[in-house]
């Protein structure tokens, strides 16, 4: 297993995080450097260091992934409007944090996905 991350902490409660939802594959909390309007964080309960890393057997904690941020964004009450959806890979990708982790920005217009 890679190095635990800040992102297990979150998930066995030991570093408060403003959790939004968590069920046995994946917890969802706030970003505490926001991004946008509404930024939250979904990641995997067990550690994933990055996409590439994903194996068959993870397909349902990924597709877990994509049913939590719809949740989230229909209850926060901007599905309808749109949304945005992160998964950054490896330094060139802008990861951060080697847990895997999806964004989960809306609640705004966000623009255009990359300013070149």
């Amino acid at each position: 297993m890679a190095e635990e991350t800040i992102f297990s902490k979150i998930i066995r409660k030991e570093i408060p995080a403003d959790i939004l939802y968590q069920d046995e594959l994946v917890t969802a909390f706030s970003d505490i450097a926001p991004q946008a309007n509404t930024h939250i964080l979904i990641i995997p309960n067990k550690q994933i260091a990055t996409v590439n890393h994903a194996t068959a057997e993870d397909e349902r904690t990924l597709g877990r992934l994509f049913t939590v941020a719809a949740k989230i964004a229909k209850d926060k009450g901007f599905a309808e409007d749109g949304y945005r959806l992160i998964v950054n890979c490896n330094k060139h990708g802008g990861q951060e944090v080697y847990h895997l982790h999806m964004h989960l920005l809306g609640g705004e217009p966000l623009g255009k996905m990359l300013a070149k």
